[in-house]
């Protein structure tokens, strides 16, 4: 599954919380609960085990120890705007967990490579072994 391609979350695993904000809103951050927790069941995700694991690395200390990945959004005035943020960062976060890294394959030095690298070393040996001292023979 590509990062670009957002992952779809199970309602049962999500629980939304408003909280106070202390972003952009004036007087209204004072009265209105805008700010969104989002958490999320890990568990209830279905996860296969190797993107479990790239999801806890990626989530870092977001993730709490019962599995849970929170996030808060707090950028917007609105409960919703800030309730579609939280949503659209765990789903790309969880389809990122769902990349698999490329396996790096092993190359070697060609034979004509090996030879220019010593040729060099020569060379640059050389040019060092005529800076020593003059001996007027």
């Amino acid at each position: 599954m590509p990062a670009s391609e957002p992952f779809s979350l199970p309602e049962e695993a999500l629980e939304e919380k408003f909280i106070a904000s202390s972003g952009p809103g004036g007087q209204n951050v004072n009265k209105v609960a805008t700010a969104v927790q989002l958490r999320c069941d890990v568990f209830k995700l279905g996860l296969a085990p190797h993107v479990y694991q790239k999801l806890k690395s990626l989530a870092g200390s977001r993730m709490t120890a019962d599995g849970e990945i929170v996030i808060t959004a707090r950028t917007w005035r609105t409960q919703e705007a800030n309730r579609e943020e939280a949503r659209a960062r765990l789903s790309a976060l969880i389809a990122k967990a769902h990349e698999r890294q490329a396996k790096r394959v092993k190359t070697k030095p060609s034979r004509a490579a090996k030879a220019r690298r010593v040729d060099t070393k020569k060379q640059r040996g050389s040019v060092k072994a005529g800076r020593g001292k003059v001996s007027l023979d």
